[in-house]
């Protein structure tokens, strides 16, 4: 069959999918969303049609590859002073939230640390990151406090200070995979996981090892494999269109710095995990999971486990089995690719297209978490003003006298919330057909077979937009 008539014949089946999932995805409605122009359902197919006519124009448009030569261009420099003063502030906000949180309020929505920690930093930083660049990386305290401590060694020691040892090659980001896993097990699974004190504890704990590690192996070697925050914001950071090195900025096309990354071992489990992650969260909040959960927890507990205990097992299993099905349905695109073309084995087909789950992953992030993101973020006005959660006189402002503030839940709507889900998870897959287009092309050599080895990648990206739809509408339902 011709290449175009093809094409034709996904278009096809790619919407009947759609039309198949979509209905699904608007069997449970948006609170608060009961006011758009046209039905929640139009946008499955909305989106559907969207992805199959960008891979149709990719296939016609774009027959040679145009992302795999990263372009930049220096912008302006900077003073090489800022670099240690944004590392003394990170060291700092890391200070006050562990304080808060030892020393503070019990009540999770009183203490800075959950509120810093869960919506600030977990979720904050990666828009910033999708924006701005590799934010972290100039806020890292355990970075910063690794620098601090290598350049204090130097000078005491001179020439006598060791070289640190090679980094594992086999190794990679596996200890990253780990602790994003161990992390969301902490938010989502652990019923003790919004304790201040806990979250304190935790975060002296983790900032520990990578202290260790970074003495052990160099402090960048050990951020940008051992990191879990480190390796996590530097892959969405690969996305914006600032660059930040030492000295100066650099700018560049939007999705430019993914092509060049680097896909070595572990790289690919942490993208998974994102993703699963972020889908876990979401679909525990929805109507299967909630009937689901329980039956699975009595079954636990029947095995004489305490019900909190077989509860969190519950999660446990729940979290695991969303991530392995996440990767379950990225490895059959692959394994789809190579029924196309036998020139690559799956291990390297998974490494060549890994970059193009990052900008699904920053899509599943921005449609779960900007709503979070738009009201509880706000919280961080008064808590940085009261970060103990004290109680305080009517009137009295606290720290910097906004200890008064309310969260204004009415600055955007549930609508406007909608429409940015779900272009989100439009914009990230398209973002993703592209990637996986252009690396196609570089790597077979010609566009016939690249389009061919992506008709199962269309598939994975029309299966990850629907997933996401359905999880935003039964996850308010």
């Amino acid at each position: 069959m011709p290449v175009r008539s093809r094409i034709v014949a996904l278009t096809g089946a790619m919407s009947l999918t759609g039309l198949i999932l979509a209905p699904q995805a608007s069997a449970h409605g948006i609170v608060g969303v009961q006011d758009l122009p046209i039905p929640r359902w139009l946008f499955g197919w909305a989106a559907t049609i969207v992805l199959v006519l960008s891979f149709v124009a990719l296939a016609v448009l774009w027959p040679k590859p145009k992302l795999q030569e990263t372009r930049e261009r220096r912008l302006l420099g900077i003073p090489r002073l800022l670099d240690p003063l944004c590392g003394a502030l990170g060291v700092f906000a890391f200070g006050a939230v562990v304080y808060a949180g030892l020393a503070g309020s019990e009540v999770a929505s009183a203490n800075l640390a959950p509120t810093a920690i869960y919506v600030t930093a977990w979720v904050g930083l990666v828009f910033a990151a999708l924006l701005f660049g590799d934010v972290w990386a100039a806020l890292s305290p355990w970075r910063a406090l690794g620098r601090l401590g290598g350049w204090v060694a130097q000078r005491l020691a001179g020439d006598g200070l060791p070289e640190p040892m090679p980094y594992p090659e086999r190794l990679g980001r596996w200890p990253a995979a780990v602790g994003l896993i161990a992390f969301a097990w902490v938010e989502l699974v652990w019923t003790r996981g919004d304790e201040p004190v806990v979250l304190a504890v935790l975060a002296i704990a983790y900032a520990v090892v990578m202290l260790v590690g970074m003495s052990l192996y160099g402090v960048e070697a050990w951020t940008r494999n051992a990191d879990a925050f480190g390796v996590y914001f530097a892959l969405f950071a690969k996305i914006a269109p600032l660059r930040w090195e030492r000295g100066a900025v650099y700018g560049r096309p939007p999705l430019a710095g993914l092509p060049r990354m680097d896909a070595g071992p572990g790289t690919l489990a942490v993208l998974l995990a994102a993703i699963g992650i972020t889908t876990f969260d979401g679909f525990s909040e929805g109507p299967v999971w909630t009937d689901v959960a329980p039956e699975l927890t009595d079954a636990i507990s029947s095995l004489g486990f305490a019900q909190a205990t077989a509860l969190q097992f519950a999660f446990t299993i729940g979290l695991l089995l969303i991530i392995g099905l996440v990767s379950g349905l990225f490895w059959l695109g692959i394994k789809g690719m190579q029924t196309v073309s036998k020139a690559y084995d799956a291990p390297r087909l998974a490494r060549e297209f890994a970059h193009t789950l990052v900008p699904i992953a920053a899509a599943y992030i921005v449609a779960h978490y900007f709503s979070l993101l738009a009201y509880q973020g706000q919280a961080m006005g008064y808590l940085i003003s009261n970060p103990l959660g004290d109680a305080l006189a009517p009137g009295d402002g606290g720290l910097l006298g906004t200890a008064q503030w309310t969260i204004d839940y009415g600055w955007v709507g549930a609508n406007a919330i909608w429409y940015v889900q779900v272009g989100a998870l439009v914009v990230g897959h398209v973002a993703g057909l592209i990637l996986a287009h252009d690396r196609a092309i570089a790597l077979y050599g010609n566009a016939r077979e690249a389009t061919r080895s992506q008709y199962w990648m269309l598939a994975v990206m029309v299966a990850f937009t629907s997933l996401g739809l359905w999880l935003l509408s039964a996850a308010n339902a």
